[in-house]
């Protein structure tokens, strides 16, 4: 039986009684000032939701004939730039301006690329290739063609093509899925790799839910484990997060936190990506799977190894509760 369907809910909603022309005077103001005000920024683009941030990005330039993202840019620095820049882009765009920079940085940002494509619906891969063409003038495919390679670049592909079937599950064939899966992790040929990454790439979640228990019945073994047995490198790391995102996204994005604070010592990059990105979408449930598995929160976490503004806005998005503190 599918699982997949809970209650999504983010830290971030749209603020009553929005007034994007007094909130873009109140930025205009802090960035003014011979000592920018920090805590001015954190305070409006933090509690106002993605659209109406657009609002104020769009008042200000009215009133101001200047862009809110470039000046941000040219009065902050470090993480906190990064962000309060990032808070700024839709999230389409946003997805692009990671993609952008995870393949065309000094090195490869691997990790980035399976977070963005192995979580995200056709409709969000489509707006993300539309915002990246936009943007960068470049095709996202013929970009991930380019800079990685293997059956790593294979799937990635694949993902980005955005062709998942959704909300289509046909019991009778699970098994016969199920079946290839595990020949393709006994034999782990190139055409069973490219047939495994099809499936897991193509399949609805309501249809993989079935195959990987399938997969259990047929094997004795979970289909993680036996991925993590059979393959190694970023090929079996994207494939595990495609398993893990259909079982739960907040749980894979909790272990992602808490893989980026813990075991790369604060990995900033990741720990902004994510907060930004799920936001609006699941961060309060990603916050609950974090608390349940690792015992202690978010909130927690973030508190002890940030510091300064770049950790008052990191807390502010992830919004703690009060026995977080």
């Amino acid at each position: 039986m599918y699982c997949g369907d809970y209650q999504t809910q983010g830290t971030i909603f749209p603020a009553p009684n929005f007034n994007p022309i007094m909130d873009a005077q109140f930025l205009r103001g802090a960035l003014q000032g011979i000592s920018c005000e920090k805590d001015v920024l954190i305070d409006i683009l933090t509690q106002r939701c993605n659209s109406q941030r657009l609002m104020i990005a769009e008042a200000y330039r009215d009133m101001y004939g200047r862009d809110l993202i470039t000046d941000l840019k040219e009065n902050l620095s470090h993480h906190f730039k990064e962000v309060m820049v990032g808070l700024m882009y839709p999230p389409a765009s946003y997805d692009a301006h990671e993609l952008w920079h995870a393949l065309k940085g000094a090195d490869t940002e691997e990790k980035c690329l399976i977070d963005i494509l192995a979580s995200r619906s056709n409709m969000d891969i489509f707006q993300m290739k539309e915002a990246y063409l936009m943007q960068y003038n470049n095709d996202l495919q013929q970009d991930i063609d380019s800079e990685t390679s293997g059956h790593f670049r294979d799937t990635l592909m694949n993902l980005a093509q955005g062709t998942r079937m959704e909300g289509y599950a046909d019991p009778s064939t699970a098994a016969q899925d199920a079946m290839i899966l595990w020949e393709a992790c006994q034999q782990k040929t190139g055409e069973h790799k490219n047939m495994l990454q099809m499936i897991l790439c193509n399949r609805s979640y309501q249809q993989l839910w079935m195959v990987f228990q399938e997969f259990q019945n047929i094997s004795g073994q979970d289909i993680v484990d036996a991925i993590n047995e059979c393959y190694d490198g970023y090929f079996q790391e994207l494939l595990v997060a495609i398993v893990l995102c259909v079982r739960d996204k907040p749980s894979y994005f909790a272990y992602r936190l808490y893989n980026a604070i813990h075991d790369f010592g604060f990995h900033n990059k990741t720990v902004i990506r994510i907060l930004i990105a799920r936001s609006e979408i699941d961060l309060m449930n990603i916050r609950q799977r974090y608390k349940e598995r690792y015992g202690k929160s978010l909130f927690h976490d973030i508190k002890y190894f940030a510091s300064g503004h770049y950790e008052s806005a990191l807390l502010a998005i992830c919004a703690g509760d009060a026995e977080d503190y």
